[in-house]
């Protein structure tokens, strides 16, 4: 599917981006896939991650996505805090996921956006 990739930059250096792509799912209906959601470390803590995300969520909304789904490895508190705090919720934990790090485990988040009628 569509892949869409906005970026942050903090005087003309690319300070974070994230990477999305869209899938079908039974029934027709499209999600939205975070592949990829990086901060450079001296610029983590002031906002642009969750400002990336908000722009994903902004545009899955508009396009009346109604899910928005990733994988993150079971250890990676920050990013898990990151996307609770943008309303996913752990939805499924898979074991053995990853092949080269460890904790190899993972969970998955996601978020079902409500569409509101006009």
């Amino acid at each position: 599917g569509l892949v869409l990739l906005p970026a942050a930059y903090y005087s003309d250096i690319c300070v974070g981006s994230i990477a999305c792509r869209l899938e079908k799912k039974e029934g027709g209906a499209v999600c939205v896939y975070i592949m990829t959601l990086g901060v450079l470390a001296p610029y983590r803590g002031l906002g642009i991650g969750t400002k990336l995300l908000n722009h994903v969520l902004d545009l899955s909304t508009k396009q009346n996505n109604r899910e928005i789904y990733l994988h993150v490895q079971t250890s990676n508190e920050d990013a898990i805090n990151l996307y609770k705090k943008s309303g996913f919720e752990v939805t499924d934990t898979i074991k053995n996921y990853y092949t080269n790090i460890t904790p190899p485990d993972c969970y998955i988040l996601a978020k079902f956006i409500s569409q509101t009628k006009k």
